[in-house]
């Protein structure tokens, strides 16, 4: 497929500066694009780049003012990188829309509902009552269990295992490996020593707008529901644990874990492999940096770091004390040698 200048910028409201009919096939990274390929310039750092690049087309800023002549096509936006995004995003649109039918083998229920345009990959299992919307793509070797629903225009890729029961919403986005409602990790300690298990009978929902990185673990709540509001970005490898809360457009970095029945509220942002105890309330607009190790609630806009995790302000106070701690032990042990002194002149006199 080529696309024309022409036809770019009208996707992303932008202007063509030269040759409105040159067309591209593909994308390139500004550094290494060739002829027929269409890259973006939002980084100064990458500024060399921009003359000498081969691209035909170049998404720009349109405030930025060249500084020599070249030869690529223009179409110049608000902000390039945006603009770039929102290009791939419905790149990606049309190719998976040419994505429909039902391969074989799969297995699908008698009591499945699917809607238009639907794609359901080779190898996949649709258990009784299951709902999917339109426009929604089912990669290979996914499971779907009894009673799960599935909104329009979502896409789960190979291998996700959702387990029943749960929901999850329209324009969802949910990588390779995921497992969506796996049993909570719930045993109740008895007079012998031993653990009984506790039955997780609730379920995973997941709203609308949100995407899950690969193979990352949601666990179903033990009563009612483990939830995952709307706009919500989780990376790979991520532990959510039984009756945890994610907020609306929160992010949740690599290797982050959310104990159980902890609520996190709306923008916050964990980095990876940040770790969070239970039943803890984190509020809006929170930051917890990578690493750190949260032991107790946070007030909304509160920034934390480290293990046990304080505040962040009061961290970097901490670390830049901490780098002068030699020549501060150098300073009190001269200190000390001066009060000997000092003592013994005083003793003798």
């Amino acid at each position: 497929m080529t696309f024309p200048a022409s036809q770019i910028a009208l996707l992303i409201n932008g202007k063509v500066a030269g040759n409105p009919d040159v067309a591209v096939s593909a994308f390139g990274k500004i550094e290494e694009a060739k002829e027929g390929q269409l890259t973006f310039f939002a980084n100064p750092k990458y500024e060399d780049y921009l003359y000498s690049t081969a691209a035909s087309i170049i998404i720009i800023n349109e405030e930025y003012e060249l500084k020599q002549p070249i030869k690529a096509t223009l179409i110049k936006v608000p902000d390039a990188y945006t603009a770039f995004a929102t290009l791939l995003g419905k790149y990606q649109e049309i190719i998976q829309q040419q994505l429909s039918g039902i391969q074989e083998p799969s297995y699908i229920s008698k009591t499945a509902i699917y809607g238009q345009q639907v794609f359901i990959g080779a190898f996949a299992y649709l258990g009784e009552n299951v709902t999917i919307g339109n426009n929604t793509k089912i990669f290979p070797n996914v499971y779907l269990g009894d009673q799960v629903t599935v909104g329009d225009n979502t896409v789960i890729h190979p291998g996700v295992r959702i387990y029943q029961g749960c929901k999850v919403g329209s324009n969802v986005i949910i990588h390779a490996g995921t497992v969506i409602g796996s049993d909570g990790f719930g045993f109740a300690p008895q007079a012998n020593g031993s653990l009984q298990k506790v039955p997780q009978i609730g379920n995973v929902v997941i709203e609308d707008n949100v995407e899950i990185g690969a193979n990352a673990a949601i666990d179903r709540a033990t009563i009612g529901s483990t939830l995952i509001k709307s706009g919500a970005k989780l990376d790979n490898l991520i532990q959510i644990a039984h009756n945890v809360e994610v907020g609306h457009s929160t992010v949740i970095a690599a290797q982050a874990g959310i104990s159980g029945s902890t609520k996190i509220g709306n923008g916050v942002m964990i980095g990876g492999q940040a770790g969070l105890a239970g039943h803890l309330h984190v509020g809006d607009g929170a930051k917890i940096n990578a690493q750190a190790g949260l032991g107790k609630s946070l007030k909304p806009g509160t920034a934390v770091t480290s293990s046990p995790a304080y505040e962040y302000g009061q961290a970097i106070r901490s670390q830049a004390i901490a780098r002068t701690l030699p020549e501060m032990e150098k300073r009190i042990k001269e200190l000390e040698i001066l009060v000997k002194q000092l003592l013994s002149e005083r003793i003798t006199s």
